[in-house]
């Protein structure tokens, strides 16, 4: 039975809906809290002419509390995903996400978008696989317009080693229940008439289309549970930044940050780029490596590119973003960074790889670029487990991967930090498997974090 208060007037959340009072019960047992902010035509029209200064908050801003159950660090989409499964899962309410810029100011808000589930392995194969659809349910799930566009996903063979392993991962893919369709040249040529077919430098073979792959928008992503979880009661706490661990007789008891002590019975590190840096502190030493990826953005042109296309002779994705603008990656640069900017090279390799698959983008200004920090594991998967260290808990190592995997990865940390199991879909992801050998490497490329 689902109770709720009569609702008044207005829109509420990112999807057309009803706006309700501040509190209802849902589902009989799940008490929240709904923001006071309507959303309408009439309201983006007036801040539109005001310059924007009447929104309200969605979400609170409070001060942090002596202790909590449950301390998150990190307020990317990884982070606030699994407090918001947490909070509505699993009924804990006493959580704290810590960040120390602003949320969603890291990875979630600095990636091409892209949405798919066309991996290989076991481990990476139903992980991506569930995480897909939770995609396609996230908009009801959070009430919250992530723009999730199903437009498909195509992956390029250059060759005939290429295309025996595109038709080896589709079958994967089907398999486990995803879609997928192996291309002929002509089909792929029928599909995208845009890329260079006559003259190209690496003629295409054929491609492995999935078409519930897409995009998403990544701050909507962040917003949307940020917005869910803070209506569970977690406390999103801002520019507050992590410092150190207090550890006692091997086991978590809180953290030290710039705004002070604050107690936990339960720690999760959910950081990205910054994950073995954090773990240092609390004496871990990790199998991550930290790379700057760039990304890519041009001027707006009218719509030309309706899918997403990865380049199969070298690590180059494009799609065109609602604004119009091509959005566009390549390779992590070749060394260890913090920085949040790659460096000339490496744009110029992306440009490289760009003009090779269609030379038509050479007509287009490149709007900017910026830069992300990833984690990269030595086998190119993840990590979802827990520490040596008891009450700490890891989610990590993500590589190129991190953005796709918000939803199942939430769900999966949140499902490990309450119960202290692993989540059906996200069993393998285990810190120790480097040392038993029980690796995951989809790309085949060996212990190499600069090559997945």
């Amino acid at each position: 039975m689902a109770l709720y208060n009569s609702p008044v007037r207005g829109l509420q959340g990112g999807g057309f809906g009803l706006a309700y009072p501040k509190v209802c019960l849902i589902d009989s047992c799940e008490r929240i809290r709904i923001p006071d902010v309507h959303y309408s035509v009439l309201q983006i029209l007036k801040n539109g002419l005001t310059g924007n200064k009447g929104w309200k908050p969605v979400w609170r801003n409070p001060e942090p509390k002596k202790s909590y159950d449950i301390v998150i660090i990190g307020g990317g989409g990884h982070g606030l995903s699994t407090a918001y499964y947490l909070a509505k899962t699993y009924g804990i309410r006493n959580i704290a996400v810590l960040e120390k810029g602003y949320l969603g100011g890291g990875n979630v808000g600095r990636n091409t978008t892209i949405v798919r589930a066309n991996y290989l392995l076991d481990g990476n194969l139903e992980f991506y696989s569930h995480s897909l659809k939770l995609w396609e349910n996230l908009e009801q799930e959070l009430n919250y317009n992530v723009m999730l566009s199903q437009r498909g996903c195509l992956l390029l063979a250059h060759n005939d080693g290429q295309f025996d392993d595109l038709a080896w991962r589709g079958n994967a893919n089907l398999a486990t229940g995803d879609d997928a369709v192996l291309m002929s040249a002509d089909d792929v040529r029928a599909y995208t008439p845009y890329l260079n077919f006559d003259d190209a430098r690496f003629p295409i073979r054929g491609g492995l289309l999935q078409r519930t792959g897409g995009t998403a928008r990544h701050d909507a992503v962040a917003w949307g549970y940020a917005r869910g979880a803070d209506m569970r009661g977690v406390d999103l706490i801002q520019n507050c930044e992590v410092t150190g661990f207090r550890i006692e007789g091997g086991k978590i008891k809180g953290v030290e940050t710039s705004r002070g002590y604050i107690g936990a019975g339960k720690v999760g590190m959910s950081v990205a780029g910054r994950t073995s840096q954090v773990a240092e502190m609390a004496g871990l030493r990790l199998p991550i490596e930290s790379h700057v990826l760039q990304a890519f953005v041009t001027e707006a042109v009218k719509p030309v590119i309706d899918t997403v296309i990865s380049f199969g002779m070298g690590h180059f994705y494009i799609s065109q973003s609602d604004k119009g603008g091509l959005v566009f990656g390549g390779d992590i640069d070749g060394y260890n960074s913090y920085s949040q900017r790659g460096n000339l090279p490496m744009v110029e390799h992306v440009a490289e790889a760009a003009m090779a698959l269609m030379p038509m983008i050479g007509k287009a200004r490149m709007l900017r670029s910026w830069g992300g920090i990833v984690d990269m594991s030595m086998d190119g998967s993840p990590i979802i487990d827990k520490t040596p260290i008891e009450g700490l808990f890891l989610n990590g190592g993500w590589c190129y991967g991190g953005f796709k995997a918000t939803p199942a990865a939430g769900a999966a940390f949140a499902h490990l930090m309450a119960t202290g199991e692993k989540a059906a879909w996200a069993t393998k992801f285990n810190l120790n498997r480097f040392e038993t050998g029980h690796v995951i490497d989809d790309e085949g490329t060996g212990a190499r974090p600069n090559l997945h």
